[in-house]
């Protein structure tokens, strides 16, 4: 008898728990205006976090109309602002996804892009202490994607100006990581791997700065292989478009400089 007793007041408090105050959502009841009003509050004033769940709240209660719509926009910004670029990214997707047509659809693709671009803040903090060779700058690419399909499909977007300056900075910084990596064969003799990465810079981002570094690694990792008339054309190609560049007279080749002070 005592056991069953014992049991029977577990159940009632485990009850009793269930209907305390902090486990009643305040927010049951509300209108989606009044969800989104409060979630819009929330993010003007800074609160990311509690935007993020008003309007997630918002999108799962009210799915079809268009407060849910804007919901699944905002909430995109909420979670760039908030610091979660991967999550801000997974919501502009869906977003395209979804609604492809809508009046705000540019602005879809710009906060992507903004999203991998502060996600690949590490294109530029690598240039620390981690060997940039071991990185993959695939935010870098997508986030000029992103950019790009922008332009493309919206050029006359109030966003593309912006857009198309951080797609030039993008080049300069995509062009980089690969004369970064071909100075890192280069100096350990892995000379056919150092032309191949001045060769893709070559091939791609002939507009980008670091194609200077990119010839003069080319040409001397082809007299290291013997390979002199490749050596010779390559440094042809690095005077004739960089006249002045210090590689045609010096033999070393540079160390890191904090180009994007001087490029962006």
């Amino acid at each position: 008898m005592k056991r069953i007793l014992a049991v029977l007041l577990a159940l009632t408090l485990l009850s009793a728990c269930s209907l305390l105050p902090e486990q009643i959502d305040e927010t049951k009841s509300w209108s989606a205006s009044k969800l989104y009003t409060t979630a819009k509050e929330n993010l003007d004033d800074g609160n990311y976090a509690e935007a993020i769940k008003y309007f997630e709240k918002l999108e799962s209660r009210y799915p079809y109309g268009p407060y849910a719509q804007q919901a699944q926009l905002e909430v995109a910004y909420a979670y760039y602002k908030d610091s979660e670029p991967v999550s801000a990214i997974a919501a502009c997707d869906r977003f395209i996804k979804l609604h492809p047509n809508h009046a705000n659809v540019d602005y879809a693709y710009y906060l992507k892009g903004l999203a991998n671009f502060i996600e690949d803040t590490s294109l530029l903090a690598a240039l620390g202490d981690q060997d940039m060779s071991e990185r993959d700058p695939l935010a870098a690419r997508e986030a000029f994607q992103a950019f790009k399909e922008l332009t493309t499909q919206f050029p006359d977007s109030k966003y593309t100006p912006d857009a198309q300056a951080r797609m030039r900075y993008l080049v300069n910084a995509l062009a980089y990581h690969e004369v970064h990596v071909a100075r890192y064969y280069y100096k350990r003799g892995a000379y056919v791997a150092a032309v191949n990465r001045g060769k893709y810079v070559l091939e791609h981002y002939q507009q980008a700065p670091a194609l200077e570094e990119g010839l003069a690694i080319m040409a001397k990792s082809y007299d290291k292989l013997g390979l002199n008339d490749l050596r010779d054309d390559t440094r042809r190609v690095l005077q004739k478009n960089f006249p002045d560049s210090p590689w045609l007279t010096g033999d070393g080749i540079k160390q890191d400089k904090p180009w994007w002070k001087i490029w962006w």
